[in-house]
């Protein structure tokens, strides 16, 4: 038995007298196959797709929904919440959110292709996030419109040159032939060939505004491959532009690189043209400008990166200009020497605050590429072939584990000195928005959103032992809400046959030194619940806090820092505030009742345990025996009214069906409804939960005539007997 892993999967099973193709794999151009030497059943094939596993043999196959991305670049459009894209290698181009809004995360149906192909760039009209253009092979490149679904060819040169040497070709297009819209004119798009082509009419025409930009050395344009087959699909075309950057400060400004090692500028939109190379000094020869980035702080900055790895050459190499390409300085010298670069981007709105894309992960630098860091956090060790900076985060196209957002880039922006040396700090967290989630259908393989609420980022000096805690204050005043470092031992454990499959996580404070992040979900504190009770609906369910702007207070060790944040309401709603308070204040009056009923509960369990706990103490007790009779009547009422407020018999969740809704079972329902969703309570929540707090004061008159009535008389009984009262937990305020 031999297998050929190529385009499709081939296998022999005689020695080569026969070859077949195997199927079921759910992607091809493989290229490598394991088998288990204890067990040849057992294979993993991989392929331009990912991974596929088989358990007999390889007549069935089962592709585990992995991360495997190979993205080329990265980009990301002008919704709320923004959506990136790219073209990733043999899967096509794909259109994600950075947040789906979904309580199962980003799954794959949230993603779709937007046009284009496997290689190359995806770039979003700024001024409609509606339309994406993306490229593909041999120059390749449509416009995409999500309202539609449609993507329409708009290629510069539309020819087939499959199997053609560059040498043949009119143009020589990039296997990611760069796309680049002017941010001067979102009407402007840019594609590049050996020349650059330019569209003011959505891609009907494009006319080029270069000559050509490369060496065009011919010895490098031959046919390819053999000797049974060529390869030429594009992928090894040379001599050709590989990235392009028009200055946001200055509009016709435009930065072009080759990858053969030219780099060349334009201060008048194209007509004419400087070679910058001889003023780089140590720019390798046929070194692959891999990207330019001019400032967005000064149109005469601007930083580039070269790959020269297929040089055999793996030493990084960044350079910068700040004299319009005259003159360059190198900034790798504090870099790893043998990590090659793929890209470089300065922060929009930190200036020398540079990102950089290696082929193994993210460096960063404060000091305009003087020093550099590793910002790993939980990022893979990967290929990092672009990046950009979306508002206040970082989005990064990876080579072999796919797209990953850094939220918040505040505190590297802001990290100094003097924060270092504060004991605690608290960094301005960005507003937080009352999103509303949908649920989601399907949850396999689907990638991480954003947490829910606001993310706050603060800093410690050192690890502290005692207990911190973070309060989220109203503009009245008022806590609404404290986060500590304290644990919370879950209630229902994991082989609880109600454990929940995807279980509430508690916000906890972490007390290490250094930088941490904590996110609130925005809503006000739970409800008192009746502890391990079994019950239908959420009894913790809180309302969300009202728009506006809150301040959070850090305490650590004693001392208090705090910082203001923003709670904005749902974009897309129209939902009138006057609805959003009525919701909020109503829910705040359930929550109340929730409370006031568990903590008669407490109160009856607390009365009835004292009452036994002396019983048991009095048993055979001559002078006892009126005292232990009566005490034995007062527990069983305080057992039939316990059962009147809730099912303590039940073992689980669907106990509750069999006798029929308590109040306690059909309050938290209540609470979950009015929560959920924005708007104003309807007539129907009002009507119920006026009658259930009905109920619930007649049980309470009830629970007060027993303690005034039994309870009492029990007491004074007991008190003949020098026993100790029963004490009364305090109770709690009605909230009505």
């Amino acid at each position: 038995v031999v297998w050929f892993p190529q385009v499709p999967m081939l296998r022999t099973l005689d020695g080569g007298r026969t070859i077949k193709q195997v199927k079921g794999a759910h992607h091809g151009d493989h290229h490598d196959i394991w088998i288990d030497p204890k067990n040849p059943k057992r294979m993993i094939g991989g392929n331009d797709g990912g991974v596929d596993l088989s358990w007999d043999g390889g007549e069935t196959w089962y592709a585990p929904p992995l991360p495997l991305g190979q993205f080329y670049h990265v980009a990301a459009d002008m919704s709320v919440p923004y959506r990136v894209s790219g073209a990733m290698q043999d899967l096509g181009t794909a259109s994600c959110p950075s947040n789906s809004l979904a309580s199962g995360g980003i799954s794959n149906g949230d993603c779709h292709d937007v046009g284009g192909g496997e290689a190359g760039f995806t770039a979003h009209d700024p001024s409609d996030p509606n339309v994406v253009w993306a490229g593909e092979y041999f120059g390749i490149i449509t416009r995409y419109d999500h309202r539609t679904g449609m993507a329409r060819n708009v290629t510069a040169y539309p020819e087939n040159f499959s199997g053609h040497g560059a040498e043949d070709d009119r143009y020589r297009f990039q296997w990611t032939a760069p796309i680049h819209i002017s941010p001067h004119n979102p009407g402007v798009v840019y594609h590049a060939a050996n020349v650059l082509f330019r569209t003011e009419d959505g891609g009907q025409s494009w006319k080029a505004i270069s000559p050509d930009l490369t060496r065009n050395d011919k010895s490098k344009q031959k046919w390819s491959g053999g000797p049974i087959t060529g390869d030429n699909t594009g992928v090894e075309w040379y001599d050709t532009i590989f990235a392009v950057a028009e200055s946001p400060k200055e509009k016709g400004l435009i930065w072009v690189g080759s990858d053969d090692g030219l780099v060349h500028v334009t201060r008048d939109g194209g007509d004419n043209w400087t070679n910058l190379t001889p003023n780089i000094k140590g720019i390798p020869e046929w070194g692959t400008i891999s990207l330019i980035e001019p400032s967005p702080h000064d149109a005469a900055t601007a930083y580039l990166t070269v790959d020269a790895h297929r040089l055999d050459d793996t030493r990084p190499y960044l350079w910068k200009t700040t004299d319009y390409g005259r003159t360059w300085k190198s900034l790798a010298a504090k870099l790893p020497q043998d990590i090659y670069l793929h890209a470089v981007r300065e922060d929009p709105k930190r200036r020398g605050l540079l990102y950089l894309g290696t082929e193994r992960g993210v460096e960063f630098s404060r000091d305009d590429g003087a020093t550099w860091q590793i910002l790993g956090l939980n990022l893979p060790t990967v290929a990092v072939h672009d990046l950009v900076v979306k508002d206040d985060d970082l989005v990064l196209g990876t080579h072999g584990r796919s797209m990953w957002i850094l939220d918040d880039l505040t505190p590297i922006r802001e990290w100094s000195k003097e924060i270092a040396d504060k004991p605690a700090h608290i960094f301005p967290p960005r507003p937080a928005v009352r999103w509303e989630y949908r649920s989601s259908f399907h949850e396999d393989g689907a990638g991480e959103n954003p947490p829910r609420g606001a993310v706050i980022t603060y800093s410690l000096k050192k690890k502290t032992d005692g207990e911190i805690t973070m309060e989220i204050v109203d503009p009245a005043g008022a806590v609404v809400r404290t986060l500590t470092s304290k644990k919370e031992e879950p209630e229902v454990q994991d082989d609880d046959p109600d454990a929940p499959g995807r279980p509430r996580e508690r916000a906890v404070l972490t007390t290490e030194a250094g930088v941490q992040r904590v996110a609130w979900d925005l809503n006000y504190e739970k409800a008192t619940k009746i502890k391990k009770a079994k019950t239908e609906g959420d009894p913790e369910a809180a309302p969300r806090v009202l728009p506006g702007t809150y301040t959070v207070r850090l305490t650590v060790e004693g001392k208090t820092v705090t910082a203001p944040l923003e709670v904005r309401p749902d974009p897309r709603l129209s939902v009138p505030l006057s609805d959003i308070d009525e919701q909020v204040a109503f829910a705040r009056k359930v929550q109340a009742q929730v409370t006031r009923l568990a903590t008669l509960v407490a109160q009856i369990r607390s009365v009835r345990d004292q009452v036994k706990l002396r019983s048991d103490a009095l048993s055979g007790n001559a002078r006892a025996t009126d005292w232990t009779k009566a005490a034995q009547d007062l527990v069983a009422r305080c057992d039939a009214l316990e059962e009147k407020l809730h099912q303590p018999k039940a073992q689980v969740d669907y106990d509750i069906l069999a006798k029929g809704a308590r109040l306690y079972a059909r309050l938290s329902p209540l609470l979950d409804y009015v929560v959920d969703g924005t708007g104003a309570p309807t007539k129907g929540m009002r009507e119920v939960f006026n009658d259930q707090v009905r109920e619930l004061d007649g049980l309470g008159t009830e629970w007060k005539a027993l303690l005034s009535g039994d309870l009492a008389a029990l007491g004074r009984k007991g008190r003949e007997l020098n026993l100790q009262e029963v004490v009364v937990p305090e109770a709690t305020a009605t909230g009505r």
